[in-house]
């Protein structure tokens, strides 16, 4: 932490960048909130632990001047796509690169406890277990247990596009088997047993876009889902309707999502978008052997084609 409230200072202060954006304490328990600032003096806000959820990419498009930003492995990935898609300069940025060993998963914890994260006094990591304080002792558990799903799967956890690396403080420990062990639960399940699944998943969506509004590469000015001419899916939260969009928007987003999770992590109704979300991630990489984010000079997945790559694809 102190590394980088020093580089981010030193940025402001050199005139490098015009603004930092990191992450600083959130005003919830064991949460972190961005923070965007010019404030040299707002530095020492920021802070890097295991519940920096946010991919702070997002932001990237909506602001003018040059900034410094803080990302992780996957944050970082996203940068390079937005990059790809000329949605932001490389020269407009300087990447301060955060070696991630995962985000712990709040709800995985309440879970292991049975109690809310107001009841919890602290959570800390130490190695590959962690430490949970209750008024009433202490319990430890495998790290694996509580990491989000997609940091049990992780193949970045360094950022291979920065500007400046901060020291490792801890390494990742992962569990791809328990990455996918949701999604391979719906893959498991007959064609008509999938389609109950979502048509009961998407019956509780309300529709409140905070999937779209944190994913750093759903950067339309205007979505489809607010055309009316033609009208591709209905404003109201009817769940086919529901069903049409998150499949239109994974098809918008292929060859760009780079696995963060925050998708999922918005959703207000614990809809396992991620289990869409990867699996396109998956199918992509079978397809066309190509991940997102990974080379800033490459085009775009959508935006390079092969004559014979049909044969492959179209079967």
């Amino acid at each position: 932490m102190p590394q980088l409230q020093h580089e981010a200072r030193a940025l402001l202060e050199q005139g490098k960048v015009d603004y930092i954006l990191g992450f600083e304490p959130g005003t919830l328990k064991f949460s972190t909130t961005p923070l965007i600032t010019k404030n040299k003096e707002d530095c020492a806000r920021l802070v890097v632990n295991p519940f920096i959820a946010n991919n702070l990419s997002v932001y990237l498009p909506k602001l003018k001047g040059r900034l410094g930003i803080v990302v992780k492995g996957c944050d970082s990935r996203s940068v390079v796509s937005l990059i790809q898609d000329n949605k932001v300069a490389r020269d407009r940025v300087v990447i301060i690169g955060v070696p991630c060993a995962g985000i712990i998963d709040l709800d995985k914890i309440e879970q292991l406890v049975s109690r809310e994260r107001d009841e919890i006094d602290d959570i800390v990591r130490q190695g590959d277990r962690v430490a949970i304080t209750l008024g009433n002792g202490k319990k430890e558990f495998p790290l694996v247990s509580v990491l989000a799903d997609n940091c049990l799967a992780c193949e970045t956890p360094i950022p291979k596009e920065c500007d400046i690396l901060l020291d490792p403080t801890d390494t990742l420990v992962t569990d791809p088997s328990a990455g996918q062990q949701r999604i391979q639960e719906v893959e498991s399940k007959s064609v008509e047993e999938r389609w109950a699944f979502w048509e009961k998943q998407f019956e509780r969506c309300i529709r409140c876009y905070a999937c779209r509004s944190v994913c750093p590469v759903c950067f339309c000015e205007r979505c489809f889902a607010e055309e009316t001419e033609p009208q591709w899916v209905s404003p109201a939260p009817h769940w086919q309707d529901n069903m049409s969009f998150q499949i239109i928007r994974s098809l918008h987003v292929a060859g760009r999502c780079t696995d963060c999770g925050n998708c999922e992590r918005a959703c207000p109704v614990n809809i396992p978008l991620r289990s869409l979300s990867k699996k396109m991630v998956d199918l992509v990489d079978e397809l066309f052997d190509y991940k997102a984010g990974t080379d800033k000079s490459a085009l775009p997945l959508m935006a390079s084609y092969e004559a014979d790559e049909a044969e492959g694809v179209f079967r």
